[in-house]
């Protein structure tokens, strides 16, 4: 009795957008995955599906919605299913990686059989675990068709195993854009792989993939930023950002009752125009988190308005050429909205 389970990797989440490690770290998807989302759940409308599991962090919940909400079936929580505990590295940037550690760096996507961190899984125990996974869902369905929400990491690991591939030969294989989907079949003890990393349901103009370099890159590296703190307490945080050793830009938050305030927020005019300005929102989110406040807020001329809109703030007021923004941080599932 054959079961089939589709593999779907997560939406783009806040480690995506911003650039950030986030292993088990639990963020949200951001307003681009939840476009990424509309067309996985179009994808899936006229499949059968049986059940739904997924990784119990709140970003593969969120993606499992688009495929268990229309269809009126439960979400099958799996903690087996996350993605691998990255110790140390959790929620360090990924320009901070590179320039503390380049070579350990180019081994996480490279050499997965060489890859450690303190506190850190090991890419074999990722692999056990989600063999595990897929056998107790393949157990508990048989005969069944179910959809499986993971991670990156997670499902590149499984998948390679799968095909029969060591974890340095994984290495040197693809990796799946946000919400690629891949079909395994399991007949007893088989384990088959009919494709893998599909993501044709998703446009280039809202693909993850197509704004970023380091998956093509032959040592998966890319320029990130790392930041120089100035100033850290109770009150909030200041500090550059650093491209290297150069200075690229500053940001500046500050903490108030209800929420976490941007003052400042700016990038040098050399590095501008190149998609490091959203690194800078990576910083204040998780700094909002760390001192828990749900939203982030920010004033600026209306000029620049669109830019945070893009990234999730909702207007609040506005006087003259003044906007006041905030952007609602909870770890929550939102409506997924409609294709148009």
């Amino acid at each position: 009795m054959t079961t089939k389970i589709f593999l779907i990797r997560h939406a783009e989440a806040e480690g995506n957008l911003y650039r950030l490690a986030h292993g088990q770290y639990d963020s949200t998807i951001t307003p681009g995955g939840y476009r990424q989302l509309a067309y996985l759940r179009q994808r899936f409308q006229n499949e059968r599906i049986d059940a739904v599991y997924g990784s119990d962090l709140t970003r593969t919940h969120t993606t499992a919605s688009a495929v268990y909400a229309p269809k009126n079936l439960p979400f099958r929580p799996l903690p087996l299913l996350r993605e691998l505990r990255l110790g140390v590295w959790e929620q360090m940037s990924w320009g901070e990686i590179l320039r503390m550690d380049r070579q350990m760096y180019i081994d996480f996507n490279k050499r997965p059989d060489l890859w450690h961190a303190d506190q850190a899984e090991t890419y074999a125990q990722v692999r056990g675990r989600m063999l595990a996974a897929l056998r107790q869902i393949a157990a508990e369905n048989p005969g069944g068709t179910v959809a499986a929400t993971s991670h990156g990491a997670a499902l590149r690991t499984l998948l390679g195993a799968l095909q029969g591939l060591s974890l340095e030969e994984i290495g040197g294989t693809g990796h799946g854009d946000n919400t690629a989907v891949s079909l395994v079949e399991v007949e007893g003890d088989a384990m088959r792989v009919v494709f893998r990393d599909d993501a044709s349901h998703v446009p280039a103009s809202v693909s993850t993939f197509r704004r970023q370099s380091w998956h093509r890159d032959d040592a998966a590296t890319e320029p990130g930023l790392w930041y120089d703190t100035l100033r850290e307490d109770g009150n909030g945080r200041e500090a550059k950002a650093m491209m290297n050793e150069e200075e690229a830009g500053r940001f500046r938050l500050e903490l108030m009752p209800e929420a976490l305030r941007i003052t400042d927020y700016q990038l040098l005019p050399a590095f501008r125009g190149r998609g490091f300005g959203v690194q800078l929102l990576g910083q204040a989110v998780q700094f909002a988190r760390k001192h828990g406040r749900e939203m982030v807020a920010v004033t600026c001329c209306a000029p620049l308005d669109g830019y945070f809109k893009r990234y999730g703030f909702a207007e609040e007021a506005r006087a003259g050429d003044t906007v006041e923004l905030v952007m609602d941080i909870r770890r929550v599932i939102r409506d997924i909205p409609d294709i148009s």
